[in-house]
């Protein structure tokens, strides 16, 4: 006769979650390890080996929502998101990659570091905090939380390169990055250079 048949059920059901967790683990490592392979041939040229970035030009992937990564990699590859060098990155991933390179980033972290422009900063918080009623700029917290730490598929904001930010909301604002959420072509092109600036700035030493 089956072992298993023979098995109480409740020891069954408890030998079956142990199988699937296993199994589970074990895809789980291999997801990981085929993203550090994919990070170390080519994403670390520019995002850096701990997803610091090597330049404010590129962003910084390190604590960065996994979602958020996935649907960015996701949109480059389609053409919604423009970016030559990123979709020739990008070209042959496939989906589970571009998941599990977004889970191998959100486990890094990036040290805090203080704001470079301490006045501009108080400023950014301001405005990210409250918003700019005289102007119509909402409270930035609503979508990106207290923390600057997105939620869902939404990016995390916090200690990214200021420039990075700034260059992103300007993009936004002359309607040159169409890929994200709608609302934000609405709230940056209310938004003045020195609000970006200031914004960015406060965000960079979240």
């Amino acid at each position: 006769m089956n072992r298993l048949l023979r098995t109480p059920p409740l020891a069954a059901l408890g030998l079956a979650v142990l199988a699937w967790a296993s199994a589970g683990q074990a895809f789980a490592q291999a997801d990981e390890a085929r993203a550090k392979k994919i990070a170390g041939g080519s994403c670390f040229l520019c995002h850096g080996a701990q997803g610091e970035s090597t330049s404010e030009i590129f962003p910084r992937l390190a604590g960065q929502n996994a979602a958020y990564i996935a649907k960015q990699l996701l949109a480059f590859q389609s053409g919604a998101r423009k970016s030559t060098a990123m979709a020739e990155m990008v070209a042959k991933l496939k989906p589970d990659e571009m998941a599990a390179l977004g889970q191998y980033y959100q486990k890094m972290e990036l040290p805090k570091e203080e704001p470079k422009e301490p006045q501009l900063a108080a400023m950014g918080q301001y405005i990210y905090h409250n918003g700019n009623k005289f102007s119509g700029v909402p409270a930035c917290v609503a979508c990106h939380g207290v923390n600057a730490e997105g939620a869902d598929n939404l990016p995390r904001l916090g200690r990214q390169f200021s420039a990075y930010i700034e260059h992103q909301l300007t993009m936004f604002n002359k309607r040159d990055r169409n890929n994200d959420n709608a609302v934000m072509h609405v709230v940056a092109e209310k938004m003045t250079k020195l609000e970006m600036h200031a914004v960015a700035e406060y965000l960079s030493g979240k």
